[in-house]
Formats: structure tokens, sequence, C-alpha cells
């Protein structure tokens, strides 16, 4: 397999106003029906903070389903050129996300983003638009909450309550250990809210959130380094 390749739908160096218009004109394009396959291989994506320069680190990692065994992990640097906003974050993050991307080599079946999806004002969060650009089916799985409004979910694992944004179900609250703080899922792209909740649980090891975006926040942090898949593992 070659590197993986992103769609270019727009550019990124965009003004706020323009990247508002981006998002409503491309939210009509999301998919929240489930259209997932077979999967074989989970995907994480994250970003670090600013390293300095202006720069941040994006990964991506690569996982085997169902045995969550770690094949690929791929970082890289880029200046962020779009300033930070609450809701815009894609315009920000996802130019350095695609520099890592377009290294990987396998192909994963899924993705889980470490964002916003539908639970977004103008339902195209990060999660929606990087599934978008790469045609992949992708979860938004956000540590904190950026709209709605949510009753908190009994203390046990795999308990939820749903997300509301004018009487709109845009997401759910979902305990993903006993006792632990919520986290925010909703459809990101090409899969709907009940299958992701049921896959957020099933990449779960254990922490509170799910393997693939817990390593891809090591990995953009610095503390895994990039290594390739194994030939029989590209094969």
């Amino acid at each position: 397999m070659s590197p993986m390749k992103l769609k270019k739908i727009h550019g990124w160096r965009v003004t706020v106003p323009r990247a508002q218009e981006i998002q409503k004109d491309l939210s009509c394009r999301i998919i929240t029906r489930n259209e997932l396959g077979p999967v074989r291989l989970v995907a994480g994506v994250d970003i670090s903070g600013e390293l300095g320069d202006g720069k941040s680190r994006g990964a991506v990692v690569i996982f085997s389903y169902p045995q969550m065994e770690l094949l690929e992990v791929k970082t890289a640097e880029r200046k962020t050129t779009f300033k930070y906003k609450p809701g815009f974050l894609s315009f920000r993050e996802i130019p350095v996300i695609t520099s890592a991307w377009e290294k990987v080599v396998l192909e994963p079946d899924l993705v889980l983003v470490d964002g916003q999806g539908l639970a977004h004002p103008r339902r195209f969060g990060l999660a929606s638009h990087l599934g978008l650009l790469l045609d992949i089916p992708t979860i938004g799985c956000a540590k904190s909450r950026l709209t709605g409004k949510f009753s908190p979910p009994e203390k046990s694992a795999g308990s939820f309550t749903f997300l509301t944004d004018n009487d709109e179900i845009v997401g759910a609250a979902l305990r993903t250990r006993d006792g632990g703080s919520p986290l925010f899922i909703s459809i990101g792209y090409k899969i709907d809210l009940k299958s992701s909740i049921r896959w957020v649980l099933q990449c779960c090891r254990g922490y509170r959130l799910p393997e693939p975006t817990r390593l891809a926040h090591k990995a953009a942090s610095g503390l895994i380094k990039d290594f390739e898949p194994t030939r029989q593992q590209n094969d």
C-alpha cells in the first residue's frame, strides 16, 4: 500500500467568516447512517499543543481489531496558521493531521478523533470534517462539551445520556469506566450514534479514553516514536 491521501475540498488559510461558511456548506454532506463494514484496523488521531515557533505535532496511530495491538505510528510537525477559536478547531488541526496522515501505510476502517463531530454549533466539528476528507467512518470522542445539554449518566461504565442542542440529539455523554468523568461521543461521518457509542466502549482498555485516542495523544506529545508496520501487517 502507498501512503494515504486526503481529499482537497477547500483551502486552509481562511478567515473566520469564511471558515464558518465552509462548515455550513459542508455540513449537509455528512452521512449519519451506519456505513461501517468489517473492522480490522482502527485509527486514532490527535495533535499536541504548540511546540514553539508556532508549530504543533499531529499524530495518527493504527491498531488491529479486536486484538488492539498497536501496528503503526506516524507523526508530523507543522506551523499552525489559524488562531485558536472554539468551534473552528478543524481549521487549526487538520493541516497538521494531514501531514501525519499522508505518511500512513495501513488503511484503517474506522477513525476515532479527539474532538467533536455533530456535537458542534454548525454540526461540523473536527471528526465530521476529517471524516468527509478521508471518506472513512469517524467518531467524535471529546473530553469536554462544546454545545448542548445533558443529564449526568449513571456511574457505571457503559451508561450514557443523550446530549441535546435545541431539542436535537447531537451526541451522548458516555461513562467509559466506573465513576469516571463522561466522554462526549458524537457522529463524525458514515456511522450512527448507537454504533459510535458501542465502538468507543469496545476500544477502551480500562482508561477513560479509548486506546486509539489515548495513544494518539501520547504520540503527539512525543512519548511514542514513529514506526512502520511489518511487511506481514502491511500485506
